[in-house]
């Protein structure tokens, strides 16, 4: 969801970007896919803080960890904290790529240009300094963003990862079915699906043996981290 300030309100943010000295003209590329001649999907999943639960959807993590499949996690730095274990546990698979989600999953839209800067910037950092990690990965919590979020992150050097694909698996409401289905009619080469590995999606881990066993193999396509993804070439005619 993009949200669009008041042109009052975006001035006076791009006023506090030219103040911190980031470009108010930028026109950072906001990813929400591949090139469409790559026959792969990235697998995303989010990992947001979480009032209940563990915060982490073990079942999930070991079906993608035990069939090697490829997988980028956008994690928060709220979220890392707590999962301090999982995170090194996560780095340390060939496979699985790492992004960030800001630091308290904040709407961006809500703050200038300063408090967005230091919610994204956060956990690159720590990531960096404890881990010796370079996320250069960004997905934005809730999805939502301004024109100042998109300067922002192009100022920290960041690629901007959004989808085109919402698996809706947080619903409580949906089943494995349905969601399977929503992300079956929408899969074509180059598509990004957004999903959760926090444990809030308790139909995700089903969901993923039957797209990755099943649904994906039917249509000629196969996971692939985002920057893969977004680095693939087509294939030889």
């Amino acid at each position: 969801m993009v949200l669009r300030s008041p042109t009052w309100v975006l001035n006076l943010l791009l006023i506090g970007s030219w103040l911190l000295g980031i470009p108010a003209t930028s026109a950072a590329q906001v990813i929400k896919s591949g090139p469409p001649a790559c026959p792969g999907v990235a697998l995303t999943f989010d990992l947001c803080p979480v009032k209940k639960g563990s915060g982490y959807d073990k079942p999930l993590m070991d079906f993608l960890i035990q069939h090697r499949i490829p997988s980028t996690f956008f994690m928060s730095g709220k979220w890392a904290a707590k999962h301090e274990e999982d995170v090194r546990h996560l780095l340390g698979i060939e496979f699985f790529e790492i992004g960030t989600h800001g630091e308290v999953h904040a709407h961006l839209p809500m703050h200038d240009a300063a408090e967005q800067r230091a919610e994204i910037l956060r956990p690159v950092t720590m990531l960096d300094e404890r881990y010796a990690h370079t996320a250069t990965l960004f997905r934005p919590p809730y999805g939502e963003y301004n024109d100042v979020t998109i300067d922002v992150v192009k100022a920290l050097g960041l690629r901007f990862i959004q989808w085109n694909i919402e698996s809706g698996d947080p619903d409580p409401t949906l089943s494995a079915d349905q969601i399977l289905s929503r992300i079956e009619q929408r899969a074509k080469p180059g598509s990004i699906v957004v999903l959760h590995a926090n444990g809030k999606g308790k139909q995700t881990r089903a969901v993923i043996e039957r797209l990755t066993t099943d649904v994906l193999p039917r249509k000629g396509l196969r996971p692939m981290t985002v920057s893969d993804l977004l680095n693939c070439a087509p294939p030889a005619p």
